[in-house]
């Protein structure tokens, strides 16, 4: 107990403000510069939906968990609970010597579980300890799904204990090797979709950080929380593409399969709903589909004999089926590649993907793999106008990608890929490059030449994107800035290097 008249060190959780009621330290500029460019085009709802029932729950304290009065405060340790981090140090220490011997009872926790203590000395009544996975990007799959269980085991514990308040501390310490950013969005959805779905009886969920996490914090929580319609617009582009299943779990093959409501059907919107697209997830041949003799079909389709709306909906159903593995399968190896991904929006204020050639290893990785993470990143993408920017810089054999494999993505993919599509920048050129891409555009596929822009340099991209708009990679920066990087148009021949090369 305290010294009469001397202030408690601990902290009220009533007393600290919700993240409805924290302004955006950004302002309203970026703000505003988001919704003028969304407002006018076709809504695309976002899968984190502005909810102020939801906001008022969530706490960002810059502090010590330990010093937090609430119903449970969580604690990250190792298996055997005995990690000496700062915060467990600081539990420990405010908790006082039982909170050892009562450790000592539980015989460890293993990764992914959580087990509950009493508080002790601490104003929070319980503890509730919980074991995050050491971060290799090889198992990158099993180390999100044992993230997601810690986040999810405690705020299941809080809900069965009937608990009003759980504090977080950074579960994923950066001693055991996760990015901090990445796991961030782990907890932030896997906590959101708990709210949501079974969260009525908890009135306050504190995220506690340092003064090194909280910048991250900040960034991304309007992602999950937004606390208006315009932040849910402006945050909408920067959600990434891998946002879990309904309650926030990694997507596990295996696992999907065996919780299926029934078989031969992977996710409820990876289908139109209609018969034929049920029907189309029994099996690939011809009377599983119903639709007839494919071979008699195709043959159809070469005489001019099948109508337009048929060949749409065939093609409708070829993809969805690509979009249903895309979304089913393990493609985290090709995610760490990091040649595809979100960044801001153009001059128009339309969304731009990011594509970088050097990233590809082609002759090294499962290219169909490549063609379903393709399909998984950009089909929410593609709802709407869209720009892409291809970084062919310092690229070489090892990374162009064969006409025949674009082809086959140009065929696979869905109109709104195609019609959406407003402008491709293609970044350091080399001649030889120019007229692959000519003919390609020319013979191969349609609509596609009017919209490939061939960029010599990062300043001219300025000048249809701003830089703070871009994420640039830093090679590309260092070559562009050479001085003779803006004579390669004038120097491709006969002294063209092996880079840059199609």
């Amino acid at each position: 107990m305290d010294p009469l008249g001397a202030r408690s060190q601990f902290v009220e959780v009533q007393t600290l403000s919700t993240w409805e009621r924290q302004p955006d330290p950004e302002g309203e500029e970026t703000e505003k510069e988001y919704t003028d460019s969304l407002v006018s085009q076709e809504a695309f709802p976002s899968p984190f939906p502005y909810r102020e029932d939801i906001n008022r729950k969530i706490v960002l304290y810059n502090g010590d968990v330990a010093l937090l009065n609430c119903t449970a405060i969580v604690n990250t340790s190792n298996e055997t609970l005995t990690d000496k981090n700062p915060i467990s140090e600081s539990i420990l220490l405010h908790a006082g010597p039982e909170l050892r011997d009562e450790l000592l009872k539980l015989n460890g926790c293993r990764t992914g579980e959580a087990k509950m203590t009493k508080g002790f000395n601490l104003a929070a009544r319980f503890i509730i300890h919980t074991v995050g996975p050491k971060y290799k990007a090889k198992y990158r799959t099993a180390a999100e799904s044992s993230l997601y269980s810690c986040y999810r085991n405690v705020m299941q514990l809080a809900k069965e204990q009937a608990m009003a308040s759980v504090a977080f501390c950074v579960v994923s310490t950066t001693r055991r090797g996760y990015a901090l950013e990445d796991a961030t969005h782990i907890a932030f959805r896997t906590v959101r979709r708990f709210l949501e779905n079974h969260g009525k009886s908890i009135e306050m969920v504190v995220f506690a950080v340092t003064d090194m996490e909280e910048p991250t914090y900040r960034k991304l929580l309007p992602l999950y929380y937004p606390r208006s319609e315009e932040e849910e617009r402006a945050s909408l582009p920067l959600i990434p593409a891998d946002i879990g299943n309904s309650e926030g779990e990694p997507v596990v093959p295996e696992r999907q399969i065996r919780i299926a409501e029934k078989p031969g059907s992977l996710e409820d919107d990876c289908e139109e709903e209609t018969l034929d697209s049920d029907l189309g997830q029994v099996g690939n041949h011809a009377f599983a589909r119903m639709e007839g003799d494919v071979d008699k079909q195709r043959k159809l389709i070469l005489q001019g004999q099948l109508s337009d709306a048929t060949i749409h909906k065939q093609h409708q159903r070829n993809y969805n089926r690509w979009l249903c593995r895309a979304r089913a399968e393990d493609l985290s190896d090709i995610a760490a590649l990091k040649a595809l991904y979100q960044t801001g929006v153009d001059m128009c204020g339309r969304t731009v993907m990011v594509l970088v050639g050097r990233n590809i290893p082609v002759t090294l990785i499962d290219m169909e793999k490549a063609l379903l993470y393709f399909i998984h990143v950009m089909d929410h993408i593609t709802v709407k106008e869209y720009a892409m920017v291809y970084f062919h810089t310092l690229t070489g054999e090892h990374n162009h990608l064969d006409p025949e494999f674009l082809k086959k993505l140009y065929e696979i993919v869905d109109a709104k890929f195609k019609k959406n599509l407003r402008a491709f920048y293609f970044v350091h050129p080399s001649f030889r490059s120019k007229v692959s891409t000519w003919f390609f555009t020319r013979f191969s596929v349609s609509g596609m030449k009017e919209k490939v822009h061939h960029v010599e340099t990062l300043q001219q991209l300025f000048t249809c994107i701003l830089p703070e708009q871009i994420d640039i990679p830093p090679f590309v920066l260092e070559y562009d800035a050479r001085p003779y990087s803006k004579m390669n148009e004038y120097n491709f021949w006969p002294h063209q290097s092996s880079h840059n090369t199609p």
